[in-house]
């Protein structure tokens, strides 16, 4: 029996994962480009400063919006723009892997609207909520709080599937108890920020809208709740 030619060689992701990662390789290679000097003016240097000028979510311009009641445009906009301006080439590379390896898994089983409400939704009330702590004065800016609302839907699954089996649904948080845990050690030696913050609000926001968005969830976590 001979193997048939025409099979790909590399699983096929699902068309919503490039719809979210073709933006930021695109923005990526703009900014590197222009910092390299390969593309645009002297002032090409600075596209990626300007960038996060222009997208990145202002914790001040935030609790701004929300203590008047004025919503500007262009303030709302840098709640689904921030995730697609990197703050460097190689946050821009692990960004895209996390993005298409979770993305093809939850794509696999959630529906294209459900993957972009994870990523989005996630990023949003990650914004938000990264933006009300009062102490918070540093940009938001990447699209790690929309993987790490991924990464909440995988875990989601993986609890699903093991409340199913019968083992034990700790297991399933292995994966964002690993990732916090890295986020302390090099908090630890080498004092990054409070972005960590954003990314665990992404990550509860994405596994909480799993009972929701995934394929009969809404009306599974209703028979669950008439059941009680």
């Amino acid at each position: 029996m001979h193997p048939d030619q025409n099979v790909s060689p590399l699983n096929p992701l699902p068309p919503v994962v490039w719809l979210l990662a073709l933006p930021i390789i695109a923005m990526e290679a703009v900014l590197a480009l222009g910092a390299a000097g390969l593309v645009g003016d002297p002032s090409a240097v600075g596209w990626r400063l300007d960038a996060v000028q222009r997208f990145a979510v202002a914790p001040e311009l935030t609790r701004w919006m929300f203590e008047n009641r004025v919503w500007p445009l262009e303030g709302l906009m840098r709640f689904v723009t921030y995730p697609f301006v990197q703050g460097s080439t190689t946050q821009a590379i692990f960004v895209v892997v996390i993005l298409l390896a979770l993305g093809k898994i939850v794509g696999e089983v959630f529906r294209w609207w459900a993957v972009l409400a994870v990523f989005f939704l996630s990023s949003i009330v990650a914004a938000v909520g990264f933006s009300a702590l009062p102490f918070i004065e540093v940009p938001l800016f990447g699209g790690y709080p929309g993987n790490y609302g991924l990464i909440g839907a995988f875990t989601w699954l993986m609890w699903t599937r093991l409340r199913g089996s019968g083992s034990m649904q700790y297991r399933a948080f292995t994966m964002i108890a690993f990732l916090m845990g890295v986020q302390l050690l090099f908090g630890l030696l080498f004092g990054t920020g409070p972005w960590w913050i954003a990314e665990l609000i992404g990550f509860l926001t994405g596994f909480a809208l799993s009972f929701l968005v995934s394929p009969g969830g809404l009306r599974h976590l209703i028979a669950q709740m008439r059941s009680r």
